[in-house]
């Protein structure tokens, strides 16, 4: 634990309690500019009762539009409540069976969060990647920086499942493919997670995404393998094996945080879901894009025919449906995939 004076020295804590002092600052900001807006609606309908003031009706309804949305990112807000929401996130995606069918779509669903991530201003990076042999992902690490990423990001935990004419089948035959998602919290610095020395395993090896001569020549992506635990992270997306280690540490540290965290209460064993089953029957959410076009959530019902906005990123609806649903059931996240 830091003194107060140890505070204002450590670059990394003034820089983190910088950050919470901004988050804080935006909720009031937030709340402010909500209640300007009930004032100004107020004062506005006063208007229309004294004189004719019918020509602001279309402005009145302009802005009660614009005060429901920001309430309801209040709300929103006051949902992810719980300590870990708060956290930035660790994304996982897993191809099920299927080979290229589902690879493919692994990596549609990348595009997705990514897209998702660049449309609400969080920072997202690839970490990690293993590219299908003809197209697609075999799995893919995606790290998400900004407030409550984690909060909003669990979810998206579970299967998705995909329907449409396949590109790589020359009979234009209808598949069905299943990709899991998993997220972790980032946990904070502060938190004391042991890990010895001994029981790691260091490999570094050449970087095989995009980098131009540097991943070819250089030895500068690193994979750690956890034995106690049996976990295995690569990172490769930085360009020095320092800073690749250092990220994989990182997520190996908030693994194994989520991993005590189940231990001390079984009640938790939704923060991540299971990747078990990837398969027909234990979908979260299913894409249909043949013979008609339809994006589905089955745990909350809310649909949408528009499946091109929904994979380029605007799955905020779902979102919010889902962590409204938890709330009125009492806040739990629990996770079923099997």
């Amino acid at each position: 634990m830091l003194t107060s004076s140890e505070h204002w020295s450590s670059h990394e804590k003034l820089a983190e309690l910088q950050r919470r002092r901004s988050y804080l600052q935006g909720i009031i900001d937030s709340y402010e500019d909500v209640n300007s807006d009930v004032v100004y609606l107020n004062d506005s309908l006063s208007i229309l009762d004294e004189e004719d003031g019918q020509i602001m009706i279309q402005e009145i309804e302009d802005k009660l539009g614009s005060t429901e949305k920001k309430i309801e990112v209040l709300q929103l807000r006051h949902i992810l409540s719980n300590k870990l929401d708060s956290c930035n996130a660790i994304m996982e995606i897993h191809p099920g069976a299927g080979g290229t069918e589902s690879q493919d779509w692994a990596q549609m669903l990348m595009r997705m969060y990514l897209r998702w991530a660049e449309r609400n201003g969080y920072k997202a990076d690839i970490v990690d990647m293993l590219a299908g042999e003809e197209a697609g992902v075999k799995s893919v690490t995606i790290t998400y920086e900004g407030p409550y990423a984690y909060g909003y990001l669990k979810s998206e935990v579970g299967v998705h499942r995909l329907v449409r004419i396949s590109p790589f089948d020359t009979n234009k035959k209808r598949h069905t493919s299943f990709t899991a998602v998993l997220i972790y919290p980032e946990v904070e610095k502060d938190v004391e997670i042991e890990i010895k020395e001994d029981d790691l395993r260091i490999d570094t090896f050449r970087a095989s995404g995009a980098g131009g001569q540097h991943v070819n020549k250089v030895s500068s992506a690193v994979r750690i393998t956890h034995f106690p635990s049996g976990i295995v992270i690569s990172c490769q997306n930085e360009r020095s094996q320092h800073k690749n280690k250092e990220r994989a540490m990182k997520i190996l540290k908030s693994r194994l945080y989520e991993r005590q965290l189940l231990e001390q209460d079984k009640t938790k064993e939704g923060i991540i879901g299971d990747k078990k089953d990837i398969q027909w029957g234990s979908q979260i959410r299913s894409y249909v894009l043949h013979p008609y076009k339809l994006v589905k959530d089955h745990r909350t019902g809310y649909e949408t025919s528009n499946a091109e906005s929904v994979l380029n990123g605007n799955i905020d609806t779902f979102i919010r449906e889902f962590l409204f649903l938890k709330k009125k059931d009492g806040g739990t996240l629990s996770i079923q995939t099997s």
